[in-house]
């Protein structure tokens, strides 16, 4: 049962990773408003895939919450009904929570996709909630988290509602992606915490808190690339897709300390990589930590030096959050070693 419990909570893991992979694809192709309304997609749960489909049309059927494209403005039928010969206005009301009505097929079903991706990951947080019953008895805590990790979905998915009804404001996407990695977080703790423990890891204060500081600069680098990101998209629609070489032109204040603490970044993390391997401390994840940060510094040069090659900007995202969860998981494995120390 608790190999079955630690199995399914590796699955739910690798699904919110793959819902901030979706999260990324809608990113760098825009798709952020492909569906300008929640939890539905134009009032469809199954949304359109020609615009001919938003518009209205004599002697057809439409529900209560559909939607239709009118005169550059969505309007939401107010019931169900079936439409007449002439466009009546008083069977629609005007959509109210912003005033985006583009309809673009590709964005519509990226978007379409990123939130099945949100469903499926929150049906395995909530196949995981009721496993973790079991545990109620002996350990509360990692029911209490399981069932935890079920309201943060529940939280995250109100948060991916309020930034389609802000038109994609940036601090509102910040928000939804740190929310997203204190998901992984839970769940990388009761991961941790299920599991059993590693008698070749020794225990070293220093490299503890060091540890706990490299966490904290890659979340703060996450951070500031979201504000990167948005710096770049407001470039895009100035100069267009065609230009990328303008993208970075004078660039803003965190751009700089995006750049210049990745420098800082590498080197605490490659001491703790030589300080591991000198003191053999059986850190063995640390050498996933150098793959990824010397994969984030490619992806970060090749966005800079090349112009944003296809897919650079997403794998910089996914790369820094799959980085953000290893260190989280070194650190536990620092934490569970600092209560029952070993003699160096």
């Amino acid at each position: 049962m608790e190999k079955r419990f630690r199995n399914t909570s590796k699955i739910a893991l690798v699904l919110v990773y793959l819902v901030i992979m979706a999260g990324a694809v809608v990113r760098m192709t825009g798709s952020g408003m492909g569906c300008p309304d929640w939890p539905k997609c134009f009032g469809y749960y199954i949304p359109p895939t020609n615009v001919s489909e938003l518009q209205w049309q004599p002697n057809k059927s439409y529900n209560k919450g559909q939607v239709i494209i009118r005169a550059e403005a969505l309007r939401v039928a107010k019931s169900d009904f079936t439409t007449e010969t002439t466009y009546k206005e008083n069977n629609w009301e005007p959509y109210t929570k912003h005033d985006y009505a583009i309809f673009n097929p590709v964005h519509t079903w990226t978007e379409f996709i990123n939130r099945l991706f949100g469903a499926l990951a929150g049906l395995g947080t909530l196949v995981l909630a009721f496993l973790s019953i079991k545990y109620w008895k002996q350990r509360k805590i990692v029911t209490l988290l399981s069932w935890l990790v079920v309201f943060a979905m529940g939280f995250q998915a109100w948060l991916g509602a309020t930034v389609v009804y802000s038109v994609l404001e940036p601090i509102k996407i910040t928000v939804h992606m740190v929310m997203a990695l204190v998901i992984v977080a839970i769940l990388l703790y009761i991961i941790h915490g299920t599991g059993t423990s590693n008698p070749k890891i020794k225990y070293d204060a220093l490299l503890s808190k060091l540890l706990f500081i490299a966490l904290g600069l890659t979340l703060l680098q996450i951070v500031l690339g979201t504000q990167v990101r948005q710096f770049v998209d407001n470039q895009i629609d100035l100069f267009g897709e065609d230009a990328k070489h303008l993208w970075l032109q004078s660039p803003t204040i965190p751009f700089y300390i995006h750049r210049s603490f990745s420098i800082l970044v590498v080197l605490l993390n490659l001491f703790l990589a030589y300080r591991i391997t000198q003191m053999n401390l059986g850190y063995e994840k640390i050498k996933w930590v150098v793959l990824l940060l010397f994969l984030e510094v490619i992806t970060g040069m090749g966005m800079y030096y090349f112009y944003f090659p296809f897919s650079s900007q997403p794998l910089h995202l996914i790369l820094a959050s799959v980085l953000f969860g290893v260190q989280f998981y070194l650190l536990l494995e620092a934490i569970k070693t600092a209560r029952s120390p070993k003699t160096l």
